[in-house]
């Protein structure tokens, strides 16, 4: 069977005694899981959920997230997963875009799902632990799983919006299977014996796949973090005997800068995306944990993972690595045709992964999907050895007098800066130049830089019209819910 949930029981009935969740004291096992979901399914059923119905979870990292997201496919629905932090407007979009039936939230503030999901007329169930358990308790389990075609639509996926309204990406089975599948067994060789620390956001991609389905398919345990903060992530590794941590760039920052006695040496492997790591950070953050740092490339549109660098394999710094089983990169100028050795193009992918389409949006489908090859949106480089680079954001390139300027680059030096603890490159408007080159840095704890030293810093190591006009220090960068800087949202300050 196709079915994505599958791999919960398979797994159940492998090892049913084994941890598969865990969060602080409390602990989960795969039987407990695979029952708990099943009473979900048929809870769903009750409901008046039928296959194909879309189900949306707008819930934390906490096991009861799991519960239900394996218990909606099981029913045959199609998992739309939420930031639990999304206001009322936001939440009735969601929802009358999906065309969801019924919303489950997280009984905490500060959600505001039950007001989105009485705007969009739909049907809302608040999920506290306790009073959850025992309304599971009340139906018997859905044993049987849903069969399900490999095309079928497994989870509606919402990008993050950088261009117009948040598009749904409709991820199949197949395509999630076969991520999970290559991910778990090529990139990150999971065993039973792993722990994952899972602080990236189960509702985004990254998280969903890369930790709890990779988890779940190959029967490691899942260490469940609600919010990620430096020293609880520590002492979670620590008390759990950790093996593989996955973030995105800015966690790995806040990790280095963060000083703890915590023990990390069970750490075996770590795997970064979302968002370019700065070579700086890496080698730091190596150095320090004694671990290595595995970078790739993935999209919520593919499922996610595209291309990674492999424990089996040289590790390139500053590399996304090569494409993952099965799966296709070209690079493409704007015409759509192969750019030449070396040279810069658009990242484009094709493969079981790629989205089936977005959610009733068929001329925005053919615009991404034009040729049988999704167009990423992000420049990148290949290197003889077949390694590719991402460059930057299509979207983020400066054009500054007519000269392109690729913000990573200008980042990647200011990271060099003993100082410096995030930086982020934007263009801003000018009146000559069509955009000016600006800079928002945060500094080190303790550590102290003016704007005119990092701006002749960085003048003294790129070319006249690359470096920072404009720099400015700042106490945090804007991030989303996964911890991805948000540049839409960093604006020069005024006055």
């Amino acid at each position: 069977m196709a079915n994505l949930a599958e791999f919960l029981v398979e797994t159940a009935e492998r090892q049913p005694g084994r941890s598969a969740l865990r969060l602080g004291s409390q602990v989960t096992s795969y039987a407990e899981l695979d029952d708990r979901s099943a009473r979900a399914a048929a809870l769903l059923r009750a409901e008046g959920v039928r296959p194909g119905d879309r189900v949306a979870l707008m819930l934390p990292n906490v096991p009861e997230f799991v519960v239900l997201y394996y218990g909606v496919l099981r029913a045959g629905g199609i998992v739309v997963p939420l930031n639990p932090l999304l206001k009322t407007r936001e939440t009735e979009y969601h929802l009358s875009d999906s065309g969801a039936v019924l919303l489950f939230e997280w009984h905490q503030p500060p959600g505001e799902g039950v007001q989105g999901a009485a705007a969009a007329a739909v049907p809302h169930m608040a999920v506290e632990p306790a009073a959850f358990a025992g309304l599971l308790a009340g139906h018997e389990p859905l044993i049987e799983v849903t069969a399900a075609a490999g095309e079928d639509v497994a989870v509606l996926l919402y990008t993050s919006g950088t261009t117009g309204r948040p598009k749904g990406a409709a991820l199949t089975h197949a395509g999630l299977r076969h991520n999970t599948e290559v991910t778990a067994e090529h990139v990150q060789r999971l065993t039973a014996e792993d722990v994952v620390v899972g602080c990236l956001p189960l509702f985004h991609i990254f998280g969903q796949i890369c930790a709890m389905s990779t988890t779940v398919r190959n029967g490691a345990s899942l260490t469940l973090i609600p919010r990620f903060e430096p020293q609880s992530v520590l002492d979670a590794i620590a008390r759990d005997r950790a093996t593989v941590f996955e973030g995105v760039p800015t966690m790995y920052a806040a990790l280095l800068q963060h000083r703890s006695t915590a023990d990390a040496s069970t750490l075996r492997m770590c795997i970064s995306g979302g968002a370019s790591l700065p070579v700086e950070v890496l080698h730091g953050f190596e150095k320090r944990f004694d671990c290595a740092v595995l970078e790739g490339f993935g999209m919520s549109e593919t499922s996610p993972v595209v291309t990674f660098n492999h424990l089996d394999r040289p590790r390139k710094a500053g590399s996304i690595g090569t494409p993952i089983q099965d799966v296709e990169v070209r690079l493409l100028d704007d015409k759509g045709q192969d750019v030449a050795p070396g040279e810069i193009g658009e990242l484009a992918v094709r493969g079981p992964n790629v989205m089936k389409e977005y959610w009733n949006r068929p001329e925005e489908t053919a615009s991404a999907i034009p040729d049988g090859w999704l167009r990423s949106g992000d420049l990148a480089r290949q290197d003889e050895d077949g390694y590719f680079y991402i460059v930057d954001r299509k979207k983020d390139l400066i054009i500054r007098g007519g000269y392109n300027v690729y913000p990573r680059e200008i980042e990647e030096v200011l990271h060099e800066h003993p100082a410096v603890a995030l930086a982020a490159v934007v263009g801003v408007e000018h009146a000559h130049l069509g955009e000016e080159i600006a800079a928002a840095v945060v500094l080190r704890p303790g550590a102290h830089a003016t704007p005119d030293e990092l701006r002749q810093f960085v003048k003294d190591r790129v070319a006249a019209y690359k470096y920072p006009r404009e720099v400015w220090l700042v106490d945090a960068l804007p991030t989303g819910p996964s911890g991805k800087i948000l540049k839409r949202e960093i604006a020069a300050p005024t006055g």
